[in-house]
């Protein structure tokens, strides 16, 4: 954040105002993760894909979060903005396609939006400034990540893609809560559109690539499913940490595609862990062997038992002992419950680990911490 790079999510003249308003309705699920009505969602992605076309328009191609806040709040800046638009449009200088998104822009905001009762209009500016807010807050943030188009100096992933670049986004999560699951999510969203076009275009030449991600919980969504499940074709590597499965389920709300993110990561490395949901898919993938299991009985017989009133003992006579020792074997998880919450140390963890042709059999390792390791090694 006390950088030198200035970079605009919403600078993307080559995507149709419809993707980039799909993304951040993605971006959108991250803090509505428990919203079971989808019609609020659909309904700010169409408002945002009018106001960035509309914003395309009046401001010569270039978008900010800045500029939609003002759009999505302001009457006035719009009606502002319309009448600039009508000049241009009696100068004849809109094109046809201009045109065309012009009135549709209009048709939108002047029958439909703008006719909303005021219940539903605030809710969905609501639902839309949660992202813009984050944005024009904060003095920093906004000549971050808003800045004038002459100051970008960070134009997306293709670039860093192509020349074997390395981004690294350093945001605290607790200094910038909603901002730092925007920005990477969206970063995350922007690589791998990046990844998936190079298929398009030379894809038995294209460099590897990597995606790595700690508390990766924070920002999944549900495009990751499809994308883990294709970035191998792409040459991607994906690398991702989370401190457990039931933190992914509570950040997207849906089991299914949890489990197809976790499917599509081949090498695993289980730590110690008390969440069940971790454990019992661990086993399933680990699978069952036959155990030995033993079971012990005793026994004990006597006749003429007698029981004395005064002492209130017990007596017997010729008593009879017997004990027996059964062995039999049971299908069951190589791995047992306690194993994960209770064998894994600190620094060991269970692998799943494939060579890329065969499974290595899932051991426990120790793992070495970099602050421990001697330097002069």
């Amino acid at each position: 954040m006390d950088g030198d790079i200035k970079y605009n999510p919403l600078d993307k003249p080559n995507l149709k105002p419809a993707i980039l308003a799909n993304r951040l309705k993605t971006i959108l699920t991250l803090f509505s993760k428990n919203n079971s009505e989808s019609y609020w969602l659909d309904k700010a992605e169409q408002i945002l894909t009018e106001c960035i076309k509309f914003c395309r328009l009046y401001n010569n191609g270039y978008v900010t979060f800045s500029e939609i806040h003002k759009l999505i709040t302001i009457q006035d800046y719009y009606l502002s903005k319309i009448s600039l638009l009508r000049n241009k449009f009696l100068e004849g200088k809109l094109s046809t396609t201009n045109v065309h998104d012009l009135l549709s822009a209009i048709e939108f905001f002047e029958k439909e939006f703008n006719g909303l009762d005021s219940r539903t209009s605030a809710i969905l500016k609501s639902e839309i400034t949660r992202i813009t807010g984050a944005f024009i807050s904060d003095y920093d943030i906004l000549n971050i990540f808003s800045p004038p188009k002459d100051k970008l100096n960070f134009f997306g992933f293709e670039d860093v893609v192509n020349s074997g670049k390395i981004v690294v986004l350093n945001m605290n999560i607790s200094e910038y809560n909603n901002l730092s699951k925007i920005i990477a999510a969206y970063l995350k969203l922007d690589f791998q559109t990046e990844v998936m076009a190079r298929l398009a275009k030379s894809p038995e030449n294209i460099r590897s690539v990597s995606f790595i991600s700690d508390e990766y919980h924070e920002y999944v969504t549900d495009t990751d499913a499809n994308f883990f499940s294709q970035s191998r074709e792409a040459k991607c590597i994906n690398i991702v940490a989370t401190q457990s499965y039931t933190s992914l389920l509570n950040s997207i709300n849906n089991q299914y595609t949890v489990k197809v993110i976790i499917q599509n990561l081949i090498n695993k490395f289980w730590f110690r862990t008390d969440d069940t949901f971790t454990i019992e898919d661990a086993q399933k993938q680990l699978g069952k062997e036959e155990k030995t299991k033993y079971s012990q009985s005793v026994s004990e017989s006597s006749r003429n038992q007698k029981n004395s009133y005064l002492s209130n003992i017990l007596s017997y006579d010729k008593p009879n002992f017997s004990e027996s020792l059964n062995t039999y074997t049971q299908f069951d998880f190589v791995f047992d419950t306690n194993f994960f919450t209770q064998k894994l140390d600190t620094f060991s963890c269970l692998t799943f680990l494939s060579t890329g042709k065969e499974i290595i059999p899932p051991q426990m390792i120790k793992l070495i911490p970099y602050f421990i390791i001697d330097k002069d090694m």
